[in-house]
């Protein structure tokens, strides 16, 4: 097992890369989907059912860990590695983004940002020192730089302002980091939808140096055409050699449209948040198995799936266990969600991997396009 962390490319098909992501946990093939275990746990899953889903890493939360159950306590039971029995990589965010929507709980400075806890109003301090000292109790494979992520729209100058002070917050978020064999550190490109600050965003974070590069402040609002507008140029602003991580995406289609645009890495609380409303994700489309005509359709949820949950139970079962407000509904749809999105993972490295993306994504969006309807 290799002792240190490297991203290497092995194939690409115009932008799109594929590639392997070396950790002393293990390899991550890219492009990746991370699942998202905010608090420790994915939700409605175990951990060896989010692994026999295909995903070779998850993220964590720095909000959420620090206030409950702590990180110190964490970091005493031996990691949250071991504290959630996943022994695979993980990736933990820096709590700056959970921390900005707390809007009137909070105080922003040049230090950093004050804020009372929306569990018990106690109060805190997140600055890029503490925020690198909280994923280090934790033992995340992949670090986050500590940023502020304002919402859009907002001013250019709104846009500017948060941008900069982020630059500066990634600056001391690589000295507090220091040097650590084996874990990694990714700096975040900020700049709303202005290309002009996305480049100086770039420009900084490269002249600081970073283990991979994360695209931020997208997918907050802004809709799917703005943030391919801003893909189309941000990708190329980074290393080629480091990896590429567009954070919070996405629905299917940003995530095809994602990977076209060289993106390597994404995660998303969707799949797992969808099944527990009784949405699925298939490879015609998104289905509601809330709605009545799913009561008594023997079919799987998904013919072309190979997940337990499309293999053992007919849309007319998940309908009756989703009506009737039962705990296997939000676990056989998360199972489900997971397994797709992993599977859509695998079929873009094959695909890139062949030199056949353009097909896979035509074959995709015409599939989508026909919805759900039944084959026969």
């Amino acid at each position: 097992m290799t002792r240190s962390f490297a991203f290497g490319r092995s194939a690409q098909v115009g932008r799109a890369r594929l590639g392997v992501i070396s950790t002393p946990r293990g390899e991550i093939r890219t492009p990746a989907f991370m699942p998202v275990g905010t608090a420790a746990t994915v939700k409605a899953m175990l951990p060896e059912s989010v692994a026999a889903t295909g995903a070779d890493i998850l993220l964590g939360n720095t909000y959420h860990l620090m206030l409950r159950p702590t990180a110190e306590r964490i970091a005493a039971l031996g990691g949250l590695h071991r504290f959630m029995n996943w022994d695979r990589p993980i990736l933990t965010d820096s709590g700056g983004f959970q921390v900005m929507s707390l809007a009137a709980l909070r105080k922003l400075t040049e230090e950093g940002v004050r804020f009372a806890s929306h569990i018990d109003g106690s109060k805190h301090m997140l600055s890029p020192e503490r925020s690198m000292e909280i994923q280090k109790l934790l033992g995340s494979d992949i670090v986050m730089a500590f940023d502020e992520c304002p919402a859009l729209p907002a001013s250019d100058d709104e846009v500017a302002r948060a941008m900069r002070l982020s630059m500066r917050w990634a600056q001391r978020s690589r000295d507090a980091f220091g040097d650590r064999p084996g874990h990694a550190l990714f700096g975040i490109m900020q700049g709303g939808v202005t290309r002009d600050l996305r480049e100086e965003s770039a420009t900084a974070l490269k002249g600081i140096g970073f283990d991979g590069y994360a695209i931020g402040g997208l997918a907050v609002g802004e809709g799917q055409e703005a943030m391919f507008g801003v893909l189309d140029y941000a990708t190329d602003m980074l290393p080629e050699d480091k990896p590429r991580y567009l954070m919070g995406v996405g629905k299917p289609d940003d995530i095809v449209g994602a990977v076209e645009r060289g993106v390597d890495m994404m995660d998303c609380v969707l799949p797992s948040r969808s099944g527990r409303t009784g949405q699925a994700w298939t490879h015609r489309g998104q289905v509601n198995l809330r709605n009545a005509r799913h009561q008594d359709d023997p079919r799987p949820l998904d013919e072309t799936c190979t997940c337990p949950c499309c293999q053992g139970y007919s849309r007319a079962y998940l309908h009756h266990v989703l009506r009737a407000q039962e705990i296997i509904a939000s676990m056989l749809l998360t199972w489900h969600n997971l397994h797709y999105y992993q599977m859509l993972m695998q079929g873009l490295r094959d695909a890139i991997g062949a030199g056949r993306l353009a097909a896979f994504v035509a074959e995709f969006h015409a599939m989508r396009a026909n919805g759900d309807i039944d084959p026969t």
